[in-house]
């Protein structure tokens, strides 16, 4: 199993357009093949950063889905939300 941190800077004044469109992307990724679970979480410093922890069963499943143009064509919805380039990083038990 792997974990998966995605980390996404939100635009002022589109908080609430973005948690709609993330809440559907996370729906999508939860019917992707190897997707165990994830989470979504908010930095209490700075409501605009969020985070996304999810859980997947291998490097190749997440690089499914995350070169998907199902996914593809939800970050392009997403995109113009962001003031910051999305970061994205693959962590495996020690």
């Amino acid at each position: 199993m792997i974990r998966v941190l995605i980390e996404r800077h939100i635009a002022a004044t589109l908080e609430s357009t973005y948690e709609q469109a993330s809440r559907t992307l996370l729906q999508r990724a939860v019917s992707a093949p190897g997707f165990i679970s994830g989470e979504t979480l908010v930095d209490a410093k700075d409501m605009n950063h969020r985070l996304t922890l999810c859980n997947w069963r291998s490097v190749a499943d997440w690089d499914y889905w995350y070169h998907s143009e199902e996914r593809n064509e939800m970050m392009n919805e997403l995109k113009p939300m962001l003031d910051q380039d999305e970061k994205v990083t693959i962590l495996e038990q020690c």
